[in-house]
């Protein structure tokens, strides 16, 4: 068991290195013979890689005390700063993502804490950590962030239907159908190919200013369709961007703006992504409850990413990882007579 454990782990960490090699890569050559930046992409290859690598060692010793800790941790940035995230300009006229960004983190934040309370095994230690992920919704909802509270709450309610599931593919793939529905409705409105009475409640949903960002995108696909324009350039080659005051430069999602500035083989490197965090939770040896609570969290942060800026923020790229890497950690053998870490199980290899 301990052998097929390590070769599942392994397969997944493969996966991983490669697709976030390729994302690297990709930026490079995306920003070869142009002036553009591809700095922010490689800062979040190394937040997610940051992220998963101190999950996946710190889930090995004390996942439950690691993911209350990042649950907390996470809620009290949402909640220190306005914009949800340090560093964003509050002074600006025009929402700057910033809503994107706090709903991500109380994603996450909801998402540690029911990962904990999967993990725990005392009935009084699960029981206040679901009450920690209730706090994050209410929490949500006391700081005004409708997307927030409206991530967080599919996040605690999604834990709690998954509390006594065994098999983990047909939630998975439910997951995925759900990222790629938010992407393929999300193009649909940028390509005005909705009919007219759905496309306007989402227009007067997502504002018209961010749906001609969206515009501006696609047709930026069209004209550099492999390569992009080149990471960071969006900004000076947006009509819509540079006629918008206070704008910051960004379409206001993860998708347009990577199949932009890095053509669709960014756009399919960034799903990639997504894919492998899930891969990577297919084949955990954690217990299903755990892996499930992880991948709904991860799949409210997709959803926002498509909608938003919050893939722009370093503190929600490496809290992604940390909850992928939490939900994915090996539990440390255990000699005889010791006492196994806290709120380590026993694997779940055949919960699929």
């Amino acid at each position: 068991m301990r052998a097929a454990q390590v070769e599942r782990a392994g397969a997944a960490d493969g996966v991983g290195a490669a697709v976030l090699g390729a994302a690297v890569g990709w930026a490079l050559i995306s920003a070869a013979g142009r002036e553009s930046g591809p700095e922010g992409v490689l800062l979040a290859v190394v937040a997610v890689a940051a992220g998963y690598a101190c999950g996946r060692i710190s889930g090995a010793l004390v996942p439950v005390a690691t993911a209350t800790a990042a649950s907390l941790a996470v809620l009290a940035l949402a909640v220190a700063s306005p914009e949800g995230v340090p560093g964003v300009n509050a002074q600006s006229t025009v929402e700057p993502g910033d809503a994107g960004a706090a709903a991500a983190l109380l994603a996450v934040s909801a998402g540690a804490a029911c990962c904990a309370a999967a993990a725990a095994r005392r009935p009084g230690a699960r029981a206040a950590l679901r009450a920690l992920a209730l706090a994050v919704v209410a929490t949500a909802v006391v700081l005004g962030s409708a997307a927030g509270a409206t991530a967080a709450a599919a996040v605690v309610l999604c834990a709690a239907a998954s509390s006594r599931a065994r098999r983990r593919t047909a939630a998975l793939a439910g997951f995925v159908v759900v990222a790629l529905v938010a992407a393929g409705v999300s193009w649909a409105v940028a390509q005005d190919a909705l009919p007219d009475g759905p496309a306007e409640g989402l227009r007067a949903l997502l504002t018209e200013n961010r749906v001609a960002l969206w515009r501006d995108a696609v047709a930026l696909v069209e004209a550099e369709p492999v390569r992009g324009v080149g990471p960071d350039r969006f900004e000076n080659l947006s009509a819509t961007a540079q006629q918008t005051p206070g704008s910051d430069g960004k379409p206001h999602s993860a998708l347009f703006q990577q199949a932009a500035e890095q053509g669709v083989v960014g756009a399919a490197l960034l799903a990639g992504a997504f894919g492998w965090l899930l891969y990577g939770l297919w084949r955990s040896p954690r217990p299903t409850p755990v892996v499930l609570c992880a991948a709904a969290a991860l799949t409210a942060l997709a959803v926002l990413a498509v909608l938003g800026n919050a893939l722009s923020f370093a503190p929600v790229t490496a809290g992604a990882g940390l909850l992928a890497g939490l939900a994915t950690a090996r539990v440390v053998p255990v000699a005889s007579g010791s006492r196994a870490p806290a709120g380590a199980r026993a694997p779940d290899p055949s919960a699929r």
